[in-house]
């Protein structure tokens, strides 16, 4: 995010705030109520974006995830590429005995 790009944000979280109070003031609060339920709502919005932010963290859906995410499909992709046919056929076999044994242990323990 660039320097503007935050001021830009601050201004407009500022000019909000008062827009806010403003028209909590044009409603016929008084100056204390206005003030302390524009209030009121600017604190439910940062605890909603606090919560959204948090639930991205925990569900490693933020920027650095995704771009980890994407390295790690495109090395496995190089290097299945750069297999040759006879290597491919190794890995399909092998994933075929982990498949069976894994379906084996699993109708074992549900008996």
């Amino acid at each position: 995010m660039r320097r503007i790009d935050v001021i830009g944000i601050g201004l407009g979280v500022f000019l909000l705030g008062g827009g806010l109070y403003i028209g909590f003031r044009w409603a016929g609060f008084d100056g204390l109520s206005a003030g302390v339920w524009s209030q009121v709502f600017f604190l439910a919005g940062l605890l909603g974006w606090v919560t959204s932010y948090l639930f991205r963290v925990v569900n490693s859906d933020m920027t650095y995830g995704q771009q980890l995410r994407n390295y790690e499909n495109a090395v496995l992709q190089k290097r299945l590429d750069e297999m040759t046919p006879e290597q491919l056929a190794d890995l399909e076999a092998k994933l075929a005995a982990d498949k069976a044994t894994e379906q084996e242990a699993a109708a074992s323990s549900s008996d």
